[in-house]
């Protein structure tokens, strides 16, 4: 399992992402921002993103730090911690959403499109993500496929929204078995037209279960 992370105190640019150890490190805000968009990549978010950027549901629109040809200008630790719907049931489905979560929660000075988060702090966990570019790239044909299948405008990125808002409420009744029952099951209907995604989800699954064996 690729750890990333890094454990340099000194310079800013001298990175290490497949520790291993778990100690506080003397972490930049740089070094933080380029492990997030490196598991992004590895996570395979590009072929996510190409599909809702397609159907104009960019989540970058409106941002002034957005060069059209260029992208963003100015990465910052708020919008690389930041997951749309469609990212944070892929995190959600192979189980390392509270992985993601945990390590951006030491991170401070989160804001909106923006941060105030100090050039060095200290983090004590690494980010620990696994490769599954290929269940981006179902996901991603699905997509394609839903929208190439519905009349409406802007029906994924409607499905988008409703994803990320029932994931998010998971949160906010860890204490209700019932509520959480519910919303669990709210987010399988919504993912249910997702077949290429849940073939590979299962194969997935099956090779984590016979690698701890």
């Amino acid at each position: 399992m690729p750890s990333f992370h890094s454990n340099d105190q000194s310079q800013p640019n001298s990175q290490s992402f497949y520790e291993s150890t778990c100690k506080m490190t003397n972490m930049s805000r740089q070094t933080v921002i380029k492990i997030g968009v490196d598991a992004l990549i590895e996570a395979g978010s590009d072929l996510i993103c190409k599909v809702c950027i397609m159907n104009g549901g960019s989540c970058c629109n409106g941002c002034r730090h957005l060069a059209d040809g260029i992208g963003c200008k100015e990465r910052n630790t708020s919008c690389t911690a930041w997951l749309c719907g469609f990212l944070k049931y892929l995190l959600y489905a192979t189980g390392l959403l509270k992985e993601w979560d945990h390590f951006w929660s030491q991170v401070p000075g989160q804001d909106y499109r923006e941060d105030f988060t100090p050039e060095y702090f200290f983090v004590e966990k690494p980010l620990q993500m696994k490769s599954f570019r290929n269940l981006s790239e179902a996901l991603a044909a699905d997509l394609q496929e839903l929208e190439s299948r519905h009349i409406a405008i802007g029906f994924i990125i409607t499905l988008r929204e409703k994803i990320d808002k029932n994931i998010d409420r998971l949160d906010q009744c860890k204490n209700d078995p019932k509520r959480r029952i519910k919303i669990e099951r709210n987010i399988k209907v919504l993912s249910s037209p997702f077949h290429r995604f849940q073939n590979e989800l299962r194969e997935y699954h099956h090779q984590l279960k016979n690698s701890h064996t």
